[in-house]
């Protein structure tokens, strides 16, 4: 009975949240033409066009093995780390082709990632937080206590953290943990979040938190989650996308994609039919 209380307490607050900021100024952040990937000689995404807007939550949802989270680590070009893989299309960012520059170093400051699981360094929280701006050769304690602040509070964390900063973020709870993962992400200051099914591991009132803290940051970042939790995506994003054996099979709002789907396909999957 807690538990459904908590839930419907949630998911009001979540639907409130981002009916509040539903108006998108209708900048393209990010761009994709006919983006194709191969492993090897095998093709995992096929022919990907979208763009994603500036300041809102983009979900990307469908079955295991679609190309879901392969699709979003061509946003931060992770894929680069994997021998045998070849890119061919385009995504921009800000109208810059990101695979023909070369500071890919950049693009992950601009771009960061919060994984499927808490990957924490074994170190303070403090230290987790301000590895990324030292290791940019900020050195200031006062510039480095700045940002740790601000990026913890970012993160709606810095109320139960700021008497322990300097103990071990590995003694931390599961979604404290990745709610530390997010500050740490927003301590580079970056204009775009990447999400890879970030509460996956994570229980009912962890899950709550992380959703909540989501709608939030929209205000401040564009972000693409990938989540196989449909409730979850119907929740937080503004636009969903619906993969399908590497393909995208349809793009539309949220509502739209959990209310009138245009594909056959897409209705099956989210009514459980298949997946």
């Amino acid at each position: 009975m807690v538990m459904t209380t908590l839930l419907s307490k949630h998911n009001k607050k979540v639907k409130e949240d981002l009916q509040q900021m539903t108006e998108s100024n209708g900048k393209t952040k990010i761009s994709v033409r006919d983006l194709n990937l191969f492993y090897g000689e095998k093709q995992a995404l096929y022919s990907l066009s979208l763009d994603i807007q500036e300041k809102e939550v983009t979900a990307l949802i469908g079955p295991s093995g679609c190309g879901k989270s392969t699709f979003l680590r061509t946003l931060n070009r992770m894929n680069d780390l994997i021998d045998g893989v070849n890119i061919t299309g385009d995504i921009t960012i800000d109208n810059e082709n990101i695979y023909q520059s070369t500071d890919v170093i950049k693009l992950r400051t601009k771009v960061g990632m919060v994984f499927q699981k808490a990957n924490l360094f074994p170190m303070s929280i403090y230290d987790n937080v301000a590895y990324g701006p030292r290791g940019q050769g900020i050195k200031s304690k006062k510039e480095l206590d700045k940002i740790v602040e601000e990026s913890l509070r970012g993160a709606a964390i810095w109320d139960e953290v700021k008497d322990r900063l300097k103990t071990s973020a590995l003694g931390l709870s599961g979604g404290q943990q990745q709610r530390i993962c997010i500050a740490r992400a927003i301590a580079m200051k970056p204009e775009i979040i990447l999400m890879d099914e970030p509460t996956s591991a994570l229980d009912p009132i962890s899950t709550l938190k992380v959703e909540e803290l989501i709608a939030d940051m929209k205000k401040d970042y564009t972000i693409v989650i990938v989540t196989h939790n449909m409730q979850q995506a119907a929740r937080v994003s503004d636009k969903t996308a619906f993969f399908l054996n590497g393909e995208v099979v349809e793009f539309d709002t949220t509502d739209k994609i959990f209310s009138v789907p245009k594909d056959q396909r897409t209705e099956d999957y989210i009514t459980g039919r298949f997946g």
